[in-house]
């Protein structure tokens, strides 16, 4: 039941807002420099086992979060990535499963080492729709914030690799 639940909310998320006038709608950006990044992670993380799943670019506004759906599979391990806009100064990213209960928090702060990009892993406890809402803060730009996001599962799980994994 909650599957068809889901689907029916999924559909009415992305075809409802073009009824409306006041809804964020994911659209794409370009930037050079963060995709230099994630070809960078996606070469990293292939050679550590992991298959690209999914993959954007975001155009954001500071200081907004901007809602990512993905279904997960029990006991499957995940690597979720954000990079943000190198100019903000502040990036966060939480997570939510379906009930809504927050399961991850990360952030970082303009100077950090890699600071515009969070990573974490994340094996799922049941199979269910999870959101991901990363944010980041800009006094410059206001709006058209470059962001990119992507999913990684692990192909190639070896008995050890699982043991190093916390949420």
């Amino acid at each position: 039941m909650k599957t068809v639940y889901s689907s029916i909310v999924f559909f009415l998320l992305f075809s409802l807002p073009s009824f409306s006038q006041d809804v964020i709608r994911l659209q794409s950006c370009q930037s050079g420099s963060i995709t230099k990044q994630a070809d960078s992670l996606k070469a990293l993380y292939s050679k550590d086992g992991f298959a690209l799943l999914k993959e954007a670019s975001i155009t954001m506004e500071s200081e907004f979060e901007m809602p990512v759906i993905v279904p997960l599979t029990q006991g499957t391990w995940y690597q979720f990535v954000f990079i943000g806009d190198y100019t903000s100064r502040l990036y966060e990213v939480r997570m939510y499963d379906w009930d809504e209960k927050q399961v991850v928090f990360q952030q970082k702060k303009w100077g950090d080492v890699d600071g515009n990009i969070i990573s974490y892993p994340y094996i799922a406890k049941i199979s269910e729709f999870h959101m991901m809402k990363p944010v980041q803060v800009n006094k410059q730009k206001k709006k058209n914030l470059c962001g990119y996001v992507m999913l990684f599962k692990k192909t190639n799980t070896d008995a050890g690799d699982s043991a190093s994994v916390s949420h």
